[in-house]
């Protein structure tokens, strides 16, 4: 057992060479210390800057799920104030199918939304006129703005939104939004 501890000092040594600041094997030993491998490598540093540990401490006791810097900024809204209430909106995913995928099933299309190659957005808008909104589609976020509505929803996927399609159904009053999705393995399943 005692041959144990000679090679994790010598180990300790080869690792960590002695500092001033640092505390010899033989104290360690001297004192009654068990020597284990947590005392191989360089010793901790201990912080002396209080405003470190407050913010430390701060964090601990937050009962917060996320830091602030970990909130999306791409988009400034605030809602909290605006008593504009919120449309029905309804999300669908759907595929660009061809007689080769219907009645061949030459390509590797499913069933499942991972195969779609569009995100369909539809937005009642009762009593609206199409010049009354204003849309505003980024990559991940949708903006729809009206004198009675508003809308403010994050997409489920990234999407080209240079490209999207919107088009207002008058009978209804409802506009139709397709936007083409971007995800980052596309490529295994089209």
């Amino acid at each position: 057992m005692d041959s144990n501890a000679n090679y994790i000092q010598h180990l300790n040594s080869l690792l960590n060479p002695k500092n001033e600041d640092d505390i010899d094997d033989d104290d360690i030993t001297s004192t009654g210390h068990n020597i284990n491998p947590s005392h191989i490598g360089p010793p901790k540093k201990k912080t002396s800057n209080n405003q470190d540990e407050k913010k430390a401490n701060e964090k601990t006791k937050s009962k917060d799920i996320w830091d602030d810097s970990e909130v999306l900024d791409d988009v400034d809204i605030d809602d909290s104030l605006d008593p504009r209430e919120q449309p029905e909106y309804d999300l669908k995913f759907s595929q660009s199918v061809s007689s080769e995928d219907v009645y061949l099933q030459m390509g590797q299309k499913n069933q499942s939304t991972a195969s779609c190659e569009n995100l369909m957005i539809k937005i009642k808008l009762p009593a609206t006129t199409m010049n009354d909104v204003e849309l505003q589609v980024t990559d991940t976020f949708l903006d729809l703005r009206s004198p009675k509505y508003k809308l403010a929803l994050y997409l489920p996927h990234k999407v080209d939104s240079k490209n999207g399609k919107a088009q207002w159904d008058k009978a209804k009053e409802e506009l139709n939004i397709t936007l083409r999705v971007q995800r980052e393995y596309d490529f295994l399943n089209m």
